[in-house]
């Protein structure tokens, strides 16, 4: 069963084979012997994809409570333990894997050697159960219904916008959002396709501007190539200042558009609100809650613990 759903959450037994501890040809094994004892085929095969039957559908939609409730009634021989141990699973996106988990997940490991972090990186929005998730992390419009919310990260998040010294002195500086439109700026895109504009906001005024460039990424890791792409004169990157700061400080970078920076709320850790929780994410939240790390270098705290 663990086996079958493995392989739908990834599409495919090769993907799931990657993420687990099991080779595709025992993961396809496993499943064949699944099907043959419930008499019923559970997947569709072809070479290009694999996808679950109406009756898998069902049956995946069903076992992943079920399956959560065993482990959870598993994870309570961990309660005899000295110290947590298992598998944590967290949901982030990319910005918030590089400036908000990054200065965490090191100390985190550092006091908990037998927790093993697992960091699945998605842009868009997920169920956070149906990934096969532990936990999430995301901003307060993102948050899921019926979950437990708390505060982790700094508590203000800020877009900067900037651009490479020569490229200012060859293209001049933009004054208004609107400028944008006769710059070339380096964009992002959601991996659902979506290409969001860029969106600005002073003194309760806010604008979008839609503004064209040279380069057109995927969110996550690539993002440093936009990164690199600004620093390299080719245009104007708007990103998270945590991500931009080492250029801005060593100058490769300059801010435009500062009184026009779009400041909003932190984000938050979230969580089935249920009784019992497995122990490596009962300790990451109080780790979190703590505060027993320093977010500035990534080291922990001891005078928080």
């Amino acid at each position: 069963m663990l086996a079958f759903l493995s392989v739908v959450r990834a599409g495919g037994f090769r993907e799931a084979a990657r993420t687990g501890d099991m080779s595709a040809s025992s993961l396809s094994e496993a499943v064949r012997r699944l099907e043959t004892r419930l008499g019923v085929r559970l997947l569709n095969r072809t070479t290009r994809s694999v996808r679950p039957t109406e009756v898998g559908a069902r049956l995946a939609e069903r076992l992943v409570p079920a399956l959560g409730e065993v482990e959870a009634a598993l994870d309570v021989v961990n309660l005899y333990r000295d110290r947590p141990a298992g598998t944590l699973r967290i949901n982030v996106p990319a910005n918030i894997a590089r400036t908000v988990l990054a200065p965490i997940a090191v100390p985190f490991l550092q006091r908990y050697p037998d927790v093993r972090l697992e960091v699945v990186v998605e842009d868009s929005f997920v169920d956070l159960i149906a990934a096969g998730c532990d936990a999430g992390i995301r901003y307060d419009e993102r948050l899921e219904q019926d979950m437990i919310a708390l505060p982790i990260g700094p508590r203000a998040q800020r877009l900067i916008t900037a651009a490479a010294p020569s490229y200012l002195a060859a293209r001049g500086v933009p004054r208004h959002p609107r400028d944008l439109l006769q710059h070339a700026c380096l964009r992002g895109q959601f991996s659902g396709g979506a290409t969001p504009p860029w969106e600005f906001e002073r003194d309760g005024e806010v604008i979008r501007v839609d503004a064209p460039g040279p380069l057109l990424v995927r969110t996550g890791a690539a993002f440093d190539l936009a990164v690199q792409a600004a620093v390299a004169g080719l245009g104007i990157v708007h990103l998270f200042d945590d991500w931009l700061a080492p250029e801005v400080t060593s100058g490769a970078l300059v801010p435009v558009l500062e009184d026009w920076c779009q400041t909003f709320e932190g984000a938050f850790l979230y969580y089935p609100g249920r009784k019992h929780l497995p122990s490596p994410l009962r300790a990451f939240v109080e780790f979190v809650r703590s505060g027993a790390f320093d977010a500035g270098d990534g080291k922990a705290n001891p005078a928080a613990s």
